[in-house]
């Protein structure tokens, strides 16, 4: 059962941020990235509300990963590339926008 407040509060979290702002996050490991396609917000109430079952499900089918060494690579040559983020802590989920 989710918590309707629960996301509410994480929505108020929802932002945009370019991968510069990213890096130190990245740094201490506390980056997620979600794949394009799955909500952001589904992906935050469930680790804030410490669903395991459907975050183990999404880490299987790789949905959502840490960032690999080629994205880090790619991204910290565009600093400016820019992210949908959602903080719950201790991690950043963050979500590649996808050019218009």
């Amino acid at each position: 059962m989710t918590n309707p407040n629960l996301r509410a509060e994480l929505t108020e979290n929802l932002d945009e941020a370019e991968w510069d702002w990213l890096i130190p996050h990245a740094q201490r490991d506390a980056v997620i990235v979600v794949a394009v396609g799955l909500d952001i917000l589904d992906v935050g109430v469930a680790i804030a509300s410490d669903n395991v079952l459907e975050v183990q499900n999404w880490i299987d089918e790789a949905l959502i990963a840490k960032p690999s060494l080629d994205q880090l690579g790619e991204w910290n040559s565009d600093r400016t590339k820019r992210f949908n983020t959602l903080i719950v802590q201790p991690f950043v989920l963050v979500q590649e926008k996808l050019a218009a």
